[in-house]
């Protein structure tokens, strides 16, 4: 039992979904794993095991921010035997081409986090999904027959900016979403040899000022949880 996540040795499958809301963590549980059982309560950050197509695979919640779920990454992995983590989060779109529900995969996570500058005493690091699991996402969506982009993304520490327009400069040099976990994890699954993949929903726009409820953004990702389970 680690500090954060209060499962038992054995509990944790090595393949793991992680949604940023515990909430979805208990939605796609319940409507997509047979068998699910939840593992841990602690800090009300769900999570649970279960099977998809006789395979065992995890879901738990990270919350939000880098800090937030680099505890949960950092834990699954050392403390229960993580090998694949794939995120399935919501994203802001900052490219007239995105809309409400899209999907977008990672390849690379931009940041404006300090997190990494003080891991590479000031260097910059990119952060980028691991091969495999990208191209089979690549292939599962299209075997669906559903519609994807592919890109860069910035995992921002900020959700709240003071400068309204801070988004722009990174849509002119091609980065397609905002979010802000993605660039955590992908580093620390490098370090530790481990698989990583963020597959995002756009849940609003900046560009047209479109969004999602909240309660849509915990219950309406379907196809993106459908995709990260055949991954999976």
């Amino acid at each position: 039992m680690s500090v954060h996540i209060g499962a038992k040795e054995g509990d944790i499958a090595e393949t793991v979904l992680l949604p940023g809301d515990p909430l979805r963590a208990k939605f796609a549980a319940e409507n997509f794993l047979e068998g699910a059982t939840c593992y841990s309560e602690v800090r009300g950050m769900y999570g649970y095991t279960g099977t998809y197509n006789g395979k065992r695979v995890s879901i738990q919640g990270t919350g939000m921010g880098i800090p937030s779920a680099l505890i949960y990454v950092h834990e699954l992995i050392t403390a229960y035997g993580a090998k694949k983590l794939i995120r399935i989060g919501s994203a802001g779109s900052i490219v007239p081409s995105l809309g409400v529900r899209d999907l977008v995969f990672a390849m690379a996570a931009s940041t404006d986090s300090g997190v990494n500058t003080r891991r590479f005493g000031g260097a910059n690091y990119a952060p980028t999904a691991d091969f495999d699991l990208f191209q089979q996402a690549v292939e599962a969506a299209r075997k669906k027959g559903v519609k994807f982009t592919a890109g860069n993304v910035l995992s921002t520490d900020e959700f709240y900016h003071d400068a309204a327009d801070y988004w722009k400069i990174w849509a002119e040099y091609g980065v397609q979403a905002l979010e802000m976990e993605s660039a955590g994890l992908y580093t620390t699954a490098a370090k530790f040899g481990c698989q990583a993949l963020t597959m995002l929903t756009i849940s609003d726009s900046l560009v047209s000022g479109e969004e999602l409820s909240a309660k849509e953004r915990e219950t309406s990702f379907r196809e993106m949880i459908e995709i990260a389970l055949e991954v999976a």
